[in-house]
């Protein structure tokens, strides 16, 4: 429990800030971003990144990202649910299983592949236009963590809207 005379941890400062040090590849990272969002819905692309930044221990981007999918209309509940949602499906369509299965997948890759079981499962809920553009948005996030991560960006300071990728 936290009392009146207890402060939290000092905030630290970046390692780098590595889009003023490589502005062009930041800014072909925020085209990629823009591109792979396209025919997929905002609120299952912000699950994607959640979910994604989640395994990546991406603090900025689960900031970020949980931030704008309460922009978007999400539910707190969906969004604290995610780190657990195979005990609590429940509260997922098949569809966005399915993507949080693909993401997983490809974010992890601890086999090499991403099993055909899991592509199959996607494929099934997405056309194959909304497919390829689901596996660009989950490697594009799976960049923007390595950035983040790497770079120790600070969380807590994004405003929706104000920043996308």
């Amino acid at each position: 429990m936290t009392t009146t005379n207890e402060t939290n941890a000092p905030e630290q400062a970046p390692r780098i800030r590595w889009t003023e040090h490589a502005p062009d590849v930041y800014k072909a990272m925020v085209r990629l971003d823009q591109a792979a969002r396209r025919h997929l819905d905002p609120v299952l692309l912000e699950l994607v990144k959640i979910r994604a930044s989640q395994i990546n221990h991406c603090a900025f981007c689960l900031d970020m990202h949980s931030k704008d999918a309460l922009a978007a209309g999400e539910s707190v509940e969906r969004i604290v649910q995610l780190s657990a949602w195979e005990e609590s499906r429940h509260f997922y369509t098949e569809k966005e299983i399915a993507a949080i299965e693909l993401t997983e997948a490809v974010t992890v890759l601890t086999d090499g592949f991403v099993p055909d079981e899991v592509f199959e499962k996607a494929a099934k809920h997405f056309d194959e236009t909304e497919l390829a553009h689901l596996i660009s948005a989950i490697t594009v996030i799976n960049a923007w963590n390595r950035f983040g991560v790497t770079a120790r960006l600070t969380p807590g300071h994004y405003t929706p809207g104000s920043l996308k990728h």
